[in-house]
């Protein structure tokens, strides 16, 4: 029995992402849960066809899964080919096959996964909290330490003293490096799981530049922004800012600032004491764009593809020497292109390193625009 159903009603009602291509590259159909997981990204595949998808998915992939020869693979396959795209920072798990039309036309269908990760963020969520609740508890516990040993004053205490102080104040690095790691993984499992976009979805709103970065320079007092085995003078004396009135920008600001403290901490860290650090702004019709310059180090031109990968960090003796965990530029790069942003870097060895990152202006009448139509590097 054929049940006469619609083509469009079928794909319409399935959960996963569905994109079909002609030969010539044009994109001809998509499901409903297409545009759910591409949001405004699937105009440009609508007005670009297979270009647009190369543009969008072939960020920081591996060769086997560029596009271009995942098609090649499914043409000739007589089964689906398992790739993924990169979007957002987040890994989505795809399909490509091949497909015949009754007219004897070619098409390519390409299938994208929407990944249930409520178990794994559970399991996670309880190891983070758990995890948080010793790393508080401990560091409660050495302060509270370090003030009896201060109040001593027999000679033999004090020598005790000195070498107790030595052994807390360890403990209390290792566990503020621990308090950090689970911030950023926090911050990972948004990206990973997409509530990193229904979070920014709903925080965003209108910034003033001018008064964010007066109000952002006054709050680093307050948070611990450099590793504590770094030695810390008044890293506040070596940051400049120059910002222009009357820019108002479209963003989440709590994403705003995390990653501007990412990069003023790297320019600290990557750079010699007491050299300044920039903080620039300049605008085009569009967009906004935030400069955080330094004269430090640089990086080489054969690691900087290592930049904003995962896990992974520059192997340069100045960089690999300060303590992290690889993990910072990633997230900031995926936080900040969730917000329709670029975040992107410059460097020359031994010359210094500006990194940049673009937002969307402010439009009272119009939605921000999506993160391919932002400035280039």
């Amino acid at each position: 029995m054929t049940l006469p159903l619609d083509s469009q009603a079928v794909l319409d009602s399935l959960g996963h992402g569905v994109l079909i291509f002609s030969a010539d590259g044009k994109l001809v159909q998509h499901n409903r849960t297409a545009g759910t997981i591409l949001g405004t990204d699937l105009k440009a595949l609508k007005d670009e066809g297979w270009k647009g998808a190369i543009a969008l998915f072939d960020i920081d992939l591996d060769m086997e899964d560029r596009l271009d020869e995942v098609r090649k693979k499914a043409m000739v396959s007589e089964r689906p080919i398992r790739f993924h795209i990169f979007r957002a920072g987040e890994y989505i798990p795809c399909w490509a096959s091949a497909l015949t039309a009754s007219s004897g036309d070619l098409y390519l269908v390409l299938t994208l996964d929407v990944p249930d990760w409520a178990v794994v963020g559970n399991v996670v969520e309880r190891f983070r909290r758990e995890m948080r609740e010793a790393v508080d508890t401990t560091r409660g516990h050495i302060q509270l330490i370090q003030r009896t040993l201060k109040t001593h004053k027999d000679p033999a205490a004090v020598q005790v003293a000195k070498s107790v102080s030595g052994f807390t104040r360890l403990v209390d690095i290792h566990m503020s490096r621990a308090a950090r790691f689970m911030t950023q993984l926090e911050r990972l499992e948004d990206v990973r799981t997409g509530a990193l976009r229904e979070q920014i979805q709903r925080d965003r709103k209108k910034i003033s530049l001018e008064d964010f970065l007066e109000d952002f320079l006054e709050s680093l007092d307050e948070v611990e922004l450099l590793d504590p085995e770094t030695e810390v003078a008044d890293f506040r004396s070596r940051i400049q800012y120059h910002a222009p009135n009357a820019v108002f920008v479209n963003g989440a600001r709590r994403y705003v600032t995390l990653t501007l403290q990412e990069l003023i901490r790297n320019a600290m860290m990557y750079s010699l004491r007491g050299t300044p650090v920039e903080i620039r702004v300049k605008t085009t019709p569009a967009w906004a764009q935030i400069d955080v310059i330094d004269a430090g180090y640089g990086v080489r031109a054969s690691e900087q593809e290592k930049v904003f990968k995962p896990f992974t960090r520059a192997r340069q003796p100045q960089i690999i020497s300060e303590f992290g965990y690889g993990l910072s530029l990633y997230l900031c790069k995926s936080e900040i292109e969730t917000m329709g942003g670029r975040l992107w870097f410059t460097s020359d060895d031994g010359a210094g390193t500006t990194f940049s990152l673009s937002l969307p202006l402010w439009r009272d009448e119009t939605p921000a625009p999506a993160a391919s139509s932002s400035p280039s590097a």
